[in-house]
């Protein structure tokens, strides 16, 4: 007998941190972009994101061809992800500058980093949008996955981190609210 979830958060209910949801607009929009294992995931942030964002959307797919790429591409994208050697070099979107006021949609993948990479060598169209990154220390509070990286942020919280610099007038910090709950819950499961 299959084991009951939450249809909204798809977590067991002893563990559904859905009380904890918000909605909350914002002026760029957010694709999110999902890695199949990604979907099945227990502690998948991107639907988290998904869900409290009003204006964003998630597709779950290891690779889109370059027709359905460009179908979800609206101009003024910009990918969030570090900056790593191996990327084409690309326009850095800095907050408050004039490419950071244009900006119309942040792209996000949602994967493991070795995932994450793997989509990207997949789909070139992706690797040549102008870019979001971090400098400096990052300090996550994903305490119930690791990742294989130093200086690691969960999705949900780069996606906060991201639009709380490219729209400083809003207070994204609310989105972390059932980032905090799945993460207490499941602590407290142990």
């Amino acid at each position: 007998m299959p084991r009951q979830t939450c249809p909204t958060c798809q977590r067991p209910p002893n563990v559904c941190y859905c009380g904890a949801l918000v909605h909350i607009a914002s002026r760029i929009r957010v694709l999110i972009i999902q890695h199949p294992l990604e979907q099945r995931h227990p502690f998948n942030t991107g639907r988290m994101a998904n869900l409290c964002l009003d204006n964003s959307e998630l597709v779950v797919a290891e690779q889109l061809n370059d027709a359905q790429l460009a179908s979800l591409q609206v101009p003024g994208s910009a990918l969030l992800y570090p900056s790593l050697d191996w990327l084409p070099r690309v326009q850095q979107i800095v907050a408050g500058d004039a490419a950071a006021q244009k900006l119309k949609q942040l792209v996000v993948i949602d994967a493991s980093w070795r995932k994450s990479k793997k989509m990207l060598h997949l789909q070139p169209l992706l690797q040549r949008l102008p870019r979001v990154s971090f400098e400096g220390a990052l300090n996550s509070n994903y305490q119930v996955r690791r990742s294989s990286l130093p200086n690691s942020l969960s999705t949900i919280e780069s996606i906060v981190m991201a639009l709380a610099q490219l729209e400083p007038e809003q207070d994204f910090a609310p989105l972390l609210l059932p980032f905090e709950k799945m993460i207490a819950l499941q602590r407290s499961s142990f």
